[in-house]
């Protein structure tokens, strides 16, 4: 068997064992979560035969280990579970069958992750190429001016939390200078130019804050190659120091730039909550944000896990192109 397909293969079921470790974790944590759905969905007059009739038609009232694995279970073949949220409850008093029409799980969410990952691809397209070239330009002119600056920068970008960089933007380019809308209120249907156009403040604030890693990687990791014999003797032929970095320190900096902007890819889907909330932004962030307010337990479970499971995805994508980077990972002693 190749050396890579090992190792991937490797990789893949570790991954996966990490994935059932963190949804074990998920589901101890969410039903840990103070307050209970029927409790709320009733309010403080409901009547302890209601309360009961709604969790043993949820579900509720079995044990959390039967819970877990009928979860785990119905996530294996792709069915997150039903919406409690959705629920259009007929009848729960009385000692009759609490029937309810509910939405899947998969219906709330689909929809959701994909402005998501709209959202994630926006910031990519602009974070990713922007950061490497200010790496690469530091690098340069490391020690100067502009090298100084875009330290300054990106300190102060990483030092800063996400609400405070969005409201930031928000005075400067909605407020103060209207050319941008303050609230990302996107739709089905919604023509291109316009969903670009309502994204692209949240974008800009994650641009932001995943610029500044991908940024000082991408100099340290040059810099340390600047000092290499093949790079000394490319300056002794006389070459351009920006073709010098280009084409012969940037190949065999990869690896860890790989690395470091796989991890930010990770951040744009699993960290989008708050900037989703800012801007009213209707991802999965935002979703997960409404559904922990009304206990809406299903949904809770089923973002985590999809948090979790993008995260080892993406790190075990960052590994294989490490991996295919470094002839020496590919063929190792």
């Amino acid at each position: 068997m190749p050396q890579l397909l090992k190792i991937t293969l490797k990789r893949l079921l570790l991954g996966l064992l990490t994935l059932f470790v963190v949804s074990i974790i998920i589901f101890a944590a969410v039903n840990m979560l103070p307050g209970d759905f029927a409790e709320a969905v009733l309010g403080q007059g409901a009547t302890p035969e209601a309360v009961a009739a709604i969790r043993r038609d949820l579900g509720l009232d079995q044990g959390p280990v039967v819970r877990y694995f009928q979860w785990l279970a119905g996530a294996l073949q792709g069915d997150l579970g039903t919406s409690f949220a959705q629920a259009n409850f007929r009848s729960f008093v009385g000692g009759g069958e609490a029937a309810a029409d509910q939405t899947t799980v998969m219906d709330q969410i689909r929809p959701r992750f994909e402005n998501t990952l709209f959202l994630a691809g926006v910031t990519a397209l602009i974070a990713v190429p922007f950061s490497v070239g200010l790496g690469i330009l530091a690098a340069l002119y490391r020690n100067s001016a502009f090298d100084k600056a875009t330290n300054v920068f990106a300190l102060s970008s990483i030092s800063s939390p996400e609400f405070f960089l969005a409201y930031i933007l928000i005075l400067f380019l909605a407020v103060l200078n209207p050319w941008l809308p303050s609230l990302s209120n996107i739709y089905d249907g919604m023509g291109l130019g316009e969903r670009l156009q309502k994204t692209l403040l949240p974008a800009l604030t994650l641009t932001l804050v995943v610029t500044a890693h991908m940024m000082r990687m991408t100099r340290a990791a040059i810099i340390n190659l600047l000092a290499s014999p093949y790079i000394e003797m490319a300056r002794l032929k006389g070459m351009k120091p920006m073709r010098v970095i280009v084409h012969h320190a940037l190949p065999n900096a990869l690896a860890p730039i790989i690395n470091v902007i796989a991890l930010n890819l990770a951040y744009l889907i699993t960290g989008v909550v708050v900037v989703e909330v800012v801007f009213v932004y209707p991802g999965i962030g935002q979703l997960f944000v409404d559904s922990v307010k009304i206990r809406d337990i299903p949904v809770v479970q089923a973002c985590c896990l999809i948090f979790a499971a993008a995260y080892i995805l993406l790190n075990l994508i960052a590994d294989i192109m490490s991996i295919l980077s470094n002839p020496r990972l590919r063929h190792p002693k």
